[in-house]
């Protein structure tokens, strides 16, 4: 009886172990105000699949924009200079019209809204196969800026969304 229980506990466990998440981080960004960045307002960890996809999740406390919808994309270049300006445009590298993220007309950096709550805190993720960290690769996300947004995107305005002033910015960088 000791050695079907001691068998049974080794199979549990080899069942538990094979079945654990095997998540792997592979980058990440702190986001910052734009206008005084040394107040961090969140972060973006990026996280590889075993199916081979990227997942990204955000974690935003920024009181000051609380009770609020921001809106947050990547940008072309990681940098967060001149109030996140030197960030240029929105990250497009199949050149599609900006819009929400899945549906019929998005481009790769059009992440979406993000509802705060009334401390200023909200949580995202969004996995996809349109990333990747592969050097060369036109869907490489390292070295590119994450601008948060003052406003709502609208999905519909080009290239753009109208989504306001750009209040926070963030460089995803690999980890090693």
């Amino acid at each position: 009886m000791k050695k079907y229980l001691l068998s049974l506990a080794i199979a549990g466990v080899a069942l538990i172990s094979a079945c654990a998440k095997t998540d792997k981080e592979i980058a990440q960004a702190t986001l910052t105000e734009t206008a005084d960045n040394t107040k961090t307002i969140g972060t973006a960890k990026f996280y590889e699949l075993s199916d081979g996809k990227i997942r990204m999740d955000i974690e935003m406390n920024f009181a000051a924009r609380a009770d609020s919808n921001v809106a947050v994309h990547f940008h072309e270049h990681g940098d967060c200079g001149n109030m996140g300006e030197n960030t240029h445009g929105h990250w497009n590298p199949t050149k599609e019209a900006h819009g929400k993220w899945g549906s019929a007309a998005y481009h790769s950096g059009d992440i979406g809204n993000i509802m705060l709550d009334n401390k200023g805190h909200a949580t995202l993720s969004v996995t996809t196969d349109r990333w990747s960290i592969k050097d060369g690769d036109i869907k490489n996300i390292i070295g590119r800026g994450i601008i948060v947004h003052g406003g709502t995107d609208d999905y519909t305005t080009q290239p753009t969304g109208n989504s306001g002033p750009r209040v926070g910015c963030g460089v995803i960088e690999a980890v090693k």
